[in-house]
């Protein structure tokens, strides 16, 4: 957790209007989170707080590339992200969680800091593309990787075929035609 501390802002001794933050993110932060489906990264982060009298804005545009899985080769490879998103906290006598509807965050009035790593952490992994294929990042896909998946399933099938023909229970089926 200690490379998360980071991402704590106090905004206490902030003056009303707004107040630029910059963030870089690697490995070390993608490790902090458990069964992260990130496992690395290089972007940055910059973040404009917008103090009022009742509540925080905060402004997120996010650059950089992620390091995904090809689902069809299996090689690693680089996808780009680029993002801006937008988080508004509200102040409250207790913390009473967040509002599902909107995009707001309750804080407790005695709090005199907000923690944006999760904020962060929750934005770029819903970047992350449904399917990862190298042809999104403008990278071919392995051509061996991809010939031997071929050649092993091609191989699974024919096998399972002929295990389907020879088996006597079919033949037993066949036979009622």
């Amino acid at each position: 957790m200690k490379a998360l501390k980071q991402f704590s802002i106090p905004f206490t001794g902030l003056k009303l209007g707004k107040h630029a933050f910059d963030f870089e993110i690697d490995k070390s932060f993608f490790d902090s989170f458990e069964h992260s489906l990130v496992k690395d990264g290089t972007l940055k982060a910059e973040v404009e707080l917008d103090k009022q009298e009742t509540m925080l804005i905060l402004a997120f545009h996010i650059t950089g590339t992620i390091k995904l899985n090809c689902d069809k080769c299996l090689s690693d490879f680089d996808q780009p992200i680029e993002l801006n998103e937008r988080q508004i906290v509200k102040f409250a006598e207790e913390a009473e969680g967040e509002d599902e509807d909107l995009e707001i965050m309750i804080l407790p009035r005695k709090e005199t800091a907000i923690d944006v790593s999760e904020l962060i952490y929750e934005f770029i992994t819903v970047a992350v593309p449904f399917i990862n294929k190298c042809e999104q990042a403008g990278k071919n896909c392995d051509e061996q990787m991809l010939e031997t998946l071929n050649k092993l399933s091609a191989g699974n099938n024919n096998e399972a075929q002929e295990e389907q023909s020879s088996d006597p229970r079919w033949e037993a089926l066949k036979k009622l035609k």
